[in-house]
């Protein structure tokens, strides 16, 4: 009786024909969505997104929007796609998304979740922006991600205080507030080293003024007393550190090892960056 060879030729053509059956299941299933009912349309586009299939899920939900331009399913299939948008890295079109319902539907009952999701946009993208760029110069970055995220979770927390989504943009302020000064710490650093001295005690100035909580007031003390010390302003330079005498007795300053040769970023997201898409109500 002949025996059948299962040779890596044959193995291949096996594989291939199985890669082949389920694309053109897929494309079957994908091109159903024209003629698929809201409610399994919207199913199908669940499915996907809960199977962690963004992309597949992102066409079923544009078909869904588009097919039905009315109705709960319309109005879920609309967050739910920004959600989709969001974990696929696709930033313009969440916020395109996230945008277009808060704009359609200001008195939706999860409204607060849509302007907690487009913080969270933005907030994921200056997490990888910073982890990327906050290395080099820093007068030559924009820190527009992480002050538009820290509108976001603002204006949320502003008009939604008891949202279940303002405990977590409240702490996410708190991370982002950080980052700014940190952001501006380092720039004053870059200024002081090269002995721009006017330039670093205006930075300084504006961490303390505009930061007053952060803990980067330290080094904005330090690096203003340094800076008017070595403009000549000894009055100014004296109440500075005195302050910071007061406030950080230990800081390196008064040590001689101050100002370190490179400040690194630390924590740079210590949230979760995935939130589940809300539930229909």
């Amino acid at each position: 009786m002949p025996t059948c060879r299962f040779t890596p030729v044959r193995a291949l053509l096996i594989l291939l024909l199985v890669l082949f059956a389920a694309s053109c299941s897929k494309n079957v299933r994908i091109q159903a969505a024209e003629t698929l009912p809201a409610d399994a349309l919207y199913a199908e586009a669940k499915r996907s997104l809960d199977d962690g299939a963004h992309e597949r899920a992102i066409k079923f939900y544009q078909r869904l929007v588009a097919r039905f331009p009315y109705g709960s399913y319309h109005e879920q299939g609309q967050i739910d796609l920004a959600y989709a948008f969001y974990k696929r890295n696709k930033h313009e079109e969440a916020l395109s998304a996230v945008n277009r319902f808060i704009k359609l539907y200001p008195t939706h009952a999860r409204i607060d979740y849509a302007y907690y999701l487009r913080g969270l946009v933005n907030f994921n993208r200056q997490a990888g922006f910073l982890e990327r760029r906050f290395r080099s110069d820093l007068t030559r970055r924009d820190l527009q991600y992480v002050r538009q995220s820290f509108q976001d979770f603002n204006e949320l927390v502003e008009k939604y205080p008891q949202s279940a989504y303002a405990p977590d943009a409240r702490q996410r302020m708190i991370h982002l507030r950080n980052g700014l000064a940190q952001g501006e710490i380092m720039i004053a650093g870059y200024y002081l080293r090269r002995g721009a001295w006017v330039a670093s005690a205006q930075r300084a100035k504006f961490v303390l003024e505009t930061y007053q909580e952060a803990p980067q007031t330290g080094d904005a003390l330090a690096i203003l007393a340094e800076s008017y010390k070595q403009l000549g302003q000894t009055k100014l330079a004296d109440d500075a550190s005195r302050v910071l005498k007061q406030n950080y007795p230990d800081h390196p300053y008064f040590d001689g090892k101050w100002p370190a040769k490179r400040v690194f970023w630390r924590q740079l997201n210590p949230f979760s960056s995935d939130v589940s898409p809300v539930k229909s109500s």
